[in-house]
């Protein structure tokens, strides 16, 4: 259960997050504790333990006698989950989903030939039920039902792959295909070929067909980037 003070540092520290990733407050933007405290209403404990947490997504950085600076978007953690968060819901996502997508299409159909090497029986039925709920869940505008199903096989691609530097991108996965959901960068009803590759990557891994595996994902990869194309010009 959340408690009062638990929600006004969760209000607190997406308001913030928000602005800044944003470009409300442009690197370099000092913020003081005192002023933030007012702003919000809340006491300077709050507001410090927000900035720990941005300080933590390297977004602000706090100096003695000089107060919470704003770091340039370089310094920026982009693969905190909270952080992609906050980029997707600004007027930059179309930009920021374009930068995630080609970040997937580089590493998930190498994770997918992977998994087709290293996938225990378990992931394979795992990955096969998952696909097979994609189907289930493809039509008449269940979205949120997919997504579920969605997210679940592509982190059983990235964690069967046996690498841990993959895995540890299912956050990053997650986040992405939410975004595109809760923002409309989606069609109605996914196309049905991409549904259907899901199924064929699900067959590939257990069929121990790594270069099909890698080729079919490399292919949702390419079909997530074209219909960017056309929703998030």
């Amino acid at each position: 259960m959340t408690t009062p003070a638990q929600g006004l540092h969760s209000h607190v520290l997406a308001t913030l997050g928000l602005a800044i990733t944003a470009g409300e407050y442009p690197p370099g933007t000092v913020l003081r504790t005192d002023e933030l405290a007012q702003r919000f209403d809340v006491s300077r404990t709050v507001v410090r333990e927000v900035v720990r947490v941005l300080e933590s997504m390297h977004l602000v950085e706090s100096r003695r006698r000089v107060g919470v600076t704003v770091l340039p978007t370089a310094s920026w953690n982009v693969y905190d989950p909270q952080v992609i968060r906050w980029r997707l819901a600004g007027a930059d996502r179309p930009r920021q989903l374009r930068s995630l997508t080609v970040l997937r299409s580089a590493v998930e159909p190498v994770a997918a030939g992977l998994a087709a090497l290293h996938a225990t029986p378990e992931q394979c039925r795992e990955l096969t039920e998952q696909a097979l709920g994609m189907v289930a869940t493809s039509r008449g505008r269940r979205l949120e039902e997919y997504l579920v199903h969605d997210i679940a096989f592509h982190r059983v691609v990235l964690n069967a792959s046996g690498n841990e530097m993959f895995a540890r991108l299912g956050d990053v996965v997650a986040e992405v295909l939410t975004g595109r959901t809760h923002h409309h960068v989606m069609f109605e009803d996914p196309d049905p070929a991409a549904v259907t590759l899901h199924v064929q990557v699900a067959e590939a891994v257990r069929e121990r067909d790594a270069a099909r595996a890698e080729e079919l994902t490399r292919q949702i990869a390419v079909g997530a980037l074209q219909e960017l194309d056309v929703l998030a010009p």
